[in-house]
């Protein structure tokens, strides 16, 4: 079990108030600290800052998040809770076009599904999950969870403001 939480605007640029929100992200992620003992990430963006607590199964020094990898020129970020049955599938349908893995985690698999089917990923995807995406090249966040909801993802919208995490805390 991990935890994720963000919050996005695109009335707001992040960037030169990083410290400050990585601040506010950090007291999001704290509350979740039992879904993610092992380990802490954060990431803030121009219009989005993301927050991971990881619990470390697989590949645990090079599956951390948030996970940023970079296609055509534009960023994409991840923060994901959950397993992919079909994590060797996906694999070797991606490098097929070319997809080079640098981890063993299925959260590159993810990351990259989504960077090459879009939205479309969801589709192909069979397990348990809740995940957000920033992409830079569309310059939206994409959100998303498995279809019964085993892995909880809440989300509020204060009109300015959408905030999403694990938990409701």
């Amino acid at each position: 079990m991990c935890g994720i939480c963000g919050f996005v605007s695109y009335h707001n640029n992040y960037i030169p108030t990083a410290e400050a929100e990585k601040n506010k992200i950090r007291l999001m992620a704290d509350t979740l600290q039992s879904r993610g003992p092992d380990d802490y990430g954060e990431w803030v963006g121009e219009n989005a800052v993301f927050a991971h607590r990881r619990l470390a199964v697989i590949d645990p020094q090079r599956g951390k998040q948030p996970m940023k990898r970079v296609s055509e020129g534009y960023e994409f970020v991840i923060v994901y809770n959950g397993e992919l049955y079909n994590t060797d599938e996906l694999r070797k349908d991606l490098e097929k076009f070319g997809y080079d893995f640098q981890t063993d985690s299925d959260t590159e698999v993810l990351l990259y599904s989504y960077i090459h089917y879009g939205s479309k990923c969801a589709q192909k995807l069979n397990g348990i999950y809740a995940f957000a995406v920033y992409d830079g090249m569309r310059q939206s966040v994409f959100l998303c969870r498995d279809r019964f909801g085993v892995k909880p993802l809440f989300y509020y919208d204060t009109g300015d403001t959408f905030v999403f995490a694990s938990e409701i805390k």
